[in-house]
């Protein structure tokens, strides 16, 4: 006989376990399936906010910046620190611990809430039931009142400028440098891509960031991207806009990138390279064909104005 529940959540970051637990805590028998797998290899929830999103990056913003004070500031208060210096392995060490203190704190929720963990992938099928397959590989179908997706986001990765071991890496590998980079070059002026290039140059990197657009955080309201463009460039980073990359080619420790501005074709040699150029849903294997849900050509799932998708009983919310 297959599990049954009230509501099925896939997807366990920062929107699917928040509804998993207010589910429960409305007396509803509960699911909340997950993929994702730490360093260690073992399972764990939260989703891309806590385990390589908002959370490691903000400790490592945190502690940037703390850096960037006892070196440049705290002469100004007359506090004397002698020569300052950063342990890189030490940083990443606490922004690990962090993670793991708080996807624990997710775990600690679910039980208790009552929200029953289930680790590996959901797909949805027809009727509001949903193929669970574990990390062992084991399937299973979960029948269910109401599922809830929310699988939110991964990083968009473009042609000229492909993933390439820890030189050329997106959002989650530039949080794993185990070093500064001396030149560090950043393809996208977003939110990320400025987060990510703030951490490094605020500890010794050289930045150039690159934006194909031709205004800075175009997402943005540009009075206050303004302000902000004002104190990156005051932090020291390289911002052009209106560059367009059109290739890269990778040396030894080292990337080459190409690109197109106003006065034609340009390259540029960094020691490290983050391409930042925004998330896209993750939708992939998510739902079979006769399952209702209906996504458009971008994957982004259709949705009224209370989040029920054309399913019956199927809703959809976060990224």
């Amino acid at each position: 006989m297959s599990k049954k529940f009230d509501v099925v959540v896939i997807g366990g970051g920062p929107a699917g376990y928040v509804a998993a637990i207010r589910c429960a805590q409305l007396g509803l028998s509960t699911a909340c399936i997950d993929k994702w797998l730490n360093k260690e290899n073992k399972p764990v929830f939260g989703g891309t906010c806590l385990n390589v999103g908002c959370i490691p990056s903000k400790a490592l913003l945190d502690s940037s910046h703390k850096y960037e004070e006892a070196k440049e500031k705290f002469g100004l208060h007359g506090i004397a620190v002698g020569e300052v210096s950063m342990d890189i392995g030490v940083m990443l060490k606490r922004k690990e611990q962090i993670v793991k203190n708080l996807t624990m704190g997710v775990a600690t929720l679910f039980k208790a809430n009552g929200v029953t963990p289930l680790e590996g992938k959901g797909k949805l099928l027809a009727g509001k039931k949903v193929e669970f397959t574990d990390h062992a590989g084991n399937t299973e179908v979960i029948e269910a009142s109401n599922v809830i997706i929310a699988t939110g986001s991964v990083p968009v990765n473009i042609p000229p400028a492909p993933l390439s071991g820890n030189i050329v890496v997106d959002s989650t590998g530039a949080l794993e440098f185990t070093e500064v980079p001396k030149r560090l070059g950043v393809i996208g002026a977003g939110v990320i891509g400025l987060e990510l290039g703030s951490v490094w140059g605020r500890l010794g990197s050289e930045v150039v960031v690159l934006e194909a657009q031709d205004n800075f955080l175009h997402l943005v309201d540009q009075t206050v991207a303004k302000e902000a463009q004002k104190l990156f460039t005051k932090q020291g980073m390289d911002i052009r806009v209106s560059a367009r990359v059109t290739g890269t080619e990778l040396k030894e420790n080292s990337v080459v990138v190409t690109f197109q501005d106003s006065e034609g074709e340009k390259s540029e040699e960094f020691d490290k390279l983050i391409v930042a150029v925004g998330r896209r849903p993750f939708t992939e294997g998510l739902l079979a064909g006769d399952s209702g849900v209906n996504m458009d050509e971008r994957g982004f799932i259709h949705v009224d104005e209370t989040c029920l998708t054309d399913a019956p009983g199927v809703w959809a919310v976060g990224d």
